[in-house]
């Protein structure tokens, strides 16, 4: 559903087995670069869904296909997920439990070439949302940054904290909305040590990896992140206790 409101349009769309908003905050008509935004993220789900038999992630892992005859996003996002992989010392990857699984990416990759897909129809006020996963551009409105709510892992429904912005990135992993899902690559054991790991950063493909990392890697994450320019982090404990990176607001 679109629904276009003077200075702003809103659209949301399930996808991915989470939901999706596009918030445009510049005037005009949308609808198009909204319609080219939703058939991106729809290409994105029939490709690399894990839960969709005739995607070709899914095809891959059953060896119906080669990576050469799978769309040409496939061998970007996997070597996008090695570079990755370097970086956070093997703490992301797309290969959890030793299947091609590059989801700990997808989202907020897919969410941030939304986001470049809307700059290219001339929108540089803009929100997408994936699932909780934020790509910014630009602000609300003349002035005001954008305000984005951290969920509590602990507490269904409940915002923990926010962070506000301009051309942010915001990404978090953990418990929130899947249960304990996220694997260790090197035990391949879901993740019981902290509650949630959210990052931001300019970008939200590497943003989202890096939190999956951070997620993974407990409190040794911080130090880590410290050492990166550009971006923060705040994690949250079983018991709720919360720790934070130097450059996390506030």
């Amino acid at each position: 559903m679109t629904a276009p409101t003077g200075r702003r349009t809103v659209h949301v769309e399930p996808c991915m087995g989470t939901v999706f908003s596009i918030d445009v905050r510049d005037p005009g008509n949308w609808a198009g670069a909204v319609a080219d935004v939703v058939g991106w993220l729809h290409r994105v789900d029939r490709t690399f869904s894990t839960y969709r038999p005739d995607s070709d992630v899914s095809r891959l892992h059953r060896r119906e296909i080669r990576l050469g005859d799978a769309d040409p996003l496939v061998a970007e996002v996997l070597d996008r997920c090695a570079d990755l992989e370097l970086a956070t010392g093997g703490h992301f990857s797309a290969r959890p439990d030793g299947r091609i699984d590059p989801t700990g990416l997808v989202k907020g990759w897919a969410v941030e070439a939304a986001s470049r897909r809307l700059r290219a129809h001339g929108s540089a006020n803009h929100a997408v949302n994936g699932g909780g996963d934020v790509q910014l551009a630009g602000g609300p409105e003349p002035g005001r940054e954008w305000t984005v709510g951290i969920a509590d892992p602990h507490r269904a429904g409940r915002i923990l904290t926010t962070v506000r912005g301009r051309d942010l990135a915001v990404a978090t992993s953990g418990t929130a909305e899947r249960g304990a899902h996220v694997l260790d690559p090197f035990t391949g054991r879901p993740i019981d040590h902290l509650a949630s790991a959210t990052v931001t950063g300019p970008a939200l493909s590497t943003v989202d990896a890096y939190a999956t990392a951070a997620f993974v890697l407990g409190p040794a994450a911080l130090p880590w992140i410290d050492g990166i320019p550009g971006y923060a982090a705040l994690l949250v404990e079983p018991d709720g206790s919360r720790l934070a990176s130097a450059a996390w607001p506030g």
